[in-house]
């Protein structure tokens, strides 16, 4: 196995944020993801696409270490993933995570939900988590349900809950693992809204979607990530309007028509 790393100066002299290099990643005899190099600058929104079992999830995965890698390496503003303990547990919080099935807990409030990890990960003491738990969920336009428990609650209120709570322990990534596959369509919009928001305030995100209209608004670029391979990007009006790749072109073809 070739000795792969990012020291800091890499990251520092780039101005990224996010750097993978060659990184490889088998489930059993299945090769998810195959020398996957990829760099997310400070303030920079990339998305996924790419067909069910590409390695989207996978990808998003690795960044905040919920999945292991076999080959190559990860850094966040310039310092490896750790491999466990006190130190993995700082990173998860600077690497926010956005769920498909929202993973709140469904025996915690609402607001419970939020404050949580400020409190355990972040040490921040009861009143000030709750003073800024109550703020972001105004914020994502939930401030009403804060006493609610998550059943109680839409899927896109459920989702919107758990931004809030990514939000709260203030990362300097935020992840997106296809946030809108579980929502019934009306309910979409209202979590693309305040992702829309995130993008404008200058968050660096990474989201894995199936949402090319949010693709091609807000992304700085497009990732069409096929067989665990990055087959193509680039700017979006490039990747998802005039795509080199023939298999880029079909992808497209079939998501476009429905």
């Amino acid at each position: 196995m070739t000795e792969v790393s990012v020291t800091k100066e890499d990251a520092v002299a780039s101005g990224d944020l996010v750097v993978l290099k060659s990184v490889n990643k088998h489930f059993g005899a299945l090769h998810v993801l195959q020398d996957i190099d990829l760099t997310i600058a400070r303030g920079e929104v990339v998305v996924v696409i790419g067909p069910s079992g590409s390695g989207k999830s996978t990808l998003c995965r690795t960044i905040n270490r919920l999945e292991t890698i076999d080959e190559g390496a990860i850094a966040i503003d310039g310092k490896p993933l750790p491999q466990e303990g006190k130190a993995l547990a700082r990173l998860r919080a600077d690497v926010g995570m956005v769920f498909q099935s929202f993973n709140l807990f469904a025996h915690k409030t609402v607001l419970e939900n939020v404050m949580l990890g400020q409190i355990k990960v972040r040490k921040v003491d009861k009143a000030k988590a709750e003073e800024k738990a109550r703020a972001l969920l105004d914020r994502v336009g939930v401030g009403t349900q804060a006493d609610k428990y998550p059943a109680q609650l839409s899927g896109g209120q459920q989702q919107r809950v758990a931004i809030a709570r990514a939000l709260a322990l203030r990362p300097a990534v935020l992840l997106f693992d296809e946030p809108t596959s579980a929502l019934d369509p009306e309910l979409v919009g209202e979590v693309l809204e305040v992702m829309r928001d995130l993008a404008a305030e200058g968050r660096t995100m990474l989201v894995a979607t199936h949402e090319m209209g949010f693709a091609r608004e807000v992304s700085s670029r497009v990732l069409f990530l096929d067989g665990g391979r990055i087959l193509e990007e680039g700017p979006p009006e490039q990747v998802l309007e005039s795509p080199r790749e023939e298999r880029t072109r079909e992808f497209l073809a079939r998501v476009l028509q429905h």
